[in-house]
């Protein structure tokens, strides 16, 4: 293994793309730390403890504890996000976009220009509701903002909108010049940088406040690796469909006349699924701090925000629903059957009892659709993992026509109220760590065996979510 690091300081440009990715993520957290000015920080982190168990505590997560403090970083990467979503979505209806899409290099330089303005847009929507809200909110009696008025909400808007652009130049260029995908290393840093804080957790519960006894403690860690397990087992998984080249003569020489395989990946969207689900559910979160509670549409927000709030049942419909939807359309923006389909016939390859061409096509969609199925479930179950043990179903929240009733009395209080264990390291956070943790040691071997050095596993390489495209 020392033998295999050191390679790593042997390759110049491996060096000084490895140099600048830790560079560009200690940038980040530097930012994760300098607060937003006009901010009592002290009630504000107070008040926001309240709301760890919720969607905002996710969205704290993914941002490093930036939210919860409410630095310049406070916004992260969820607006570029946002726009990527909103743009990719457009591409299917909007005949422009489509076209730009498949304009190869200069479409996509396009569309990422696109991006970035809409990142603006939706950042300084945020910031001002964000802002908006701020100046209204109070803790213990005490308001979290200090001077309040038109100077207040000016900064606060500049101030987190410059700071999300630039999380997304820095995205950008650890994509460019580093190593792995830009953006899911900011995630990733942000998520990981919490491990020390959740042992101390960890370590209070079990000695100082007794709140959970030893075993409870080595049942969590036994279910972590089972999760931990679980996970790189569906992200390595594949459906390999057989490939057939048939002869031919060039020349003197005969090619083909091989059999080979085409892996198509269960999860091929990775975590993304996930970031865009979460992404959308921010929304009516977000237009509800900016209208408030007061006045009929405050009112008609609030209720629409309990019934849709973190946990109830119905939020964890949409939930599912999403990350399902979005496993389909990601895999439908990445992955083209036509295309491959059209490139195994010029190759002169043809699926076993498959014609070539559109019946090749219709084949690969149709397993790509059946896998996905399974994928997106998959997501579904790693995302409500961390909600069930904490919050529980909530089924007893449904109407009584819906059996809301029935449910109360007849499943156990676990099931509905949770176990209020808060499983950090579970269900979404545990996924970006392990499949970005994965993607950025196939990236690192891919460049080691391109330079005829080994990779980390001598046995075997580790297969990334983008491996088999």
């Amino acid at each position: 293994m020392m033998e295999n690091l050191k390679s790593l300081t042997e390759i110049p440009d491996l060096r000084k793309r490895i140099l600048f990715t830790l560079l560009m993520l200690a940038v980040y957290r530097l930012g994760s730390f300098v607060p937003t000015p006009g901010i009592n920080a002290d009630v504000f982190q107070q008040a926001f403890s309240q709301l760890g168990g919720t969607l905002f505590g996710l969205l704290s997560m993914f941002s490093g504890g930036s939210l919860n403090r409410l630095t310049v970083f406070a916004l992260g990467i969820m607006p570029y996000i946002t726009a990527s979503i909103i743009l990719q979505l457009l591409g299917v209806v909007s005949p422009t976009l489509e076209k730009l899409q498949k304009e190869g290099e200069l479409g996509r330089k396009k569309i990422t220009e696109y991006t970035r303005w809409m990142t603006v847009g939706l950042s300084m929507f945020q910031a001002f509701g964000i802002a908006v809200a701020l100046e209204r909110e109070t803790s213990a009696n005490m308001p979290l903002v200090s001077n309040p008025g038109i100077g207040f909400i000016l900064s606060t808007v500049l101030t987190l909108t410059t700071g999300a652009v630039f999380v997304m130049w820095l995205g950008e260029q650890i994509t460019a010049r580093g190593i792995g995908n830009g953006m899911s290393l900011l995630i990733f840093a942000g998520i990981v940088v919490g491990l020390p804080r959740a042992i101390g957790n960890l370590y209070e519960k079990v000695f100082v406040t007794r709140t959970w006894s030893f075993p409870i403690v080595l049942v969590l860690l036994a279910f972590m690796l089972v999760v931990v397990a679980f996970i790189v087992f569906v992200e390595r998984g594949e459906r390999r469909i057989p490939i057939q080249y048939a002869k031919r003569i060039v020349g003197r020489k005969v090619l083909g006349g091989v059999s080979t395989h085409l892996p198509l990946k269960v999860n091929s969207g990775g975590v993304m699924p996930i970031i865009f689900a979460v992404s959308i559910l921010t929304f009516p979160q977000t237009i509800a701090l900016f209208a408030g509670k007061q006045g009929s549409l405050g009112s008609m927000l609030s209720s629409f925000q309990r019934v849709i709030g973190w946990g109830e049942p119905l939020y964890d419909l949409v939930y599912v629903l999403l990350i399902i939807f979005f496993a389909h359309f990601y895999l439908s923006i990445i992955y083209n059957p036509d295309e491959v389909a059209d490139n195994v016939r010029k190759q002169g390859g043809f699926i076993p009892g498959i014609r070539p061409g559109k019946r090749t096509a219709d084949h690969l969609d149709d397993v790509l659709t059946k896998i996905t199925w399974v994928g997106g479930l998959y997501l579904a179950l790693i995302a409500l993992i961390p909600e069930v043990m904490l919050a529980g179903l909530r089924w007893n929240h449904l109407p009584v026509w819906l059996g809301g009733a029935w449910f109360d009395a007849n499943l156990p209080g676990w099931i509905l109220h949770g176990l209020n264990i808060n499983f950090y390291f579970g269900g979404t956070s545990l996924l970006i760590v392990v499949g970005v943790a994965m993607d950025t040691i196939q990236q690192v071997e891919a460049q080691l065996i391109m330079r005829h050095y080994e990779g980390f596993l001598k046995k075997g390489r580790v297969r990334g979510r983008r491996a088999a495209s």
